[in-house]
């Protein structure tokens, strides 16, 4: 099996427990709490990107990452910007279009803000969040011969 179709698979395995978190906490906000469903809709968002950033962190692509943990603040930080921003803002755009303007109801209008925004949330996690490193562990500097005695040095690229 191709290693990207193999990343995907485990994405959107995440991804399933993730709108499950998402749909439970916003019923539990919308439906329980009696709040708004724009602002519940922000609530159930940011719990599934925790979510799913630390089953991607700690699964989905745990064999670029447990060479690095190190980076696991800035993987979090490029998580928020990218996946965070791709579902909240796709989430609170397409919720409001689809309950406010066509009257559906919240929760399949969820469904249908969620499944539109997995693809560029896959995207954004492989290309830029979990990344591969280059740990090749091969030297960045070549060598350079000097006129005078043409003895090689090393120097930076």
């Amino acid at each position: 099996m191709n290693g990207t179709f193999r990343t995907w698979l485990k994405f959107n395995t995440v991804g399933l427990i993730g709108i499950g978190v998402q749909l439970v906490v916003l019923t539990l906000l919308k439906t329980g709490l009696g709040l708004n469903y724009l602002f519940a809709t922000v609530i159930a968002v940011e719990s599934a990107v925790l979510h799913n950033f630390v089953w991607h962190e700690r699964w989905t692509w745990s064999d670029r990452t447990r060479s690095n943990a190190r980076g696991l603040v800035g993987r979090l930080i490029r998580f928020h910007l990218a996946n965070g921003l791709i579902s909240i803002a796709g989430n609170l755009l397409l919720m409001w279009l689809f309950v406010s303007r066509l009257h559906l109801h919240y929760f399949l209008a969820n469904i249908m803000a969620i499944a539109t925004c997995s693809v560029l949330n896959f995207l954004a996690s492989d290309r830029l969040v979990f990344r591969r490193e280059h740990s090749s562990g091969i030297s960045r500097k070549r060598p350079v011969v000097r006129a005078k005695n043409r003895r090689p040095i090393a120097q930076d690229r």
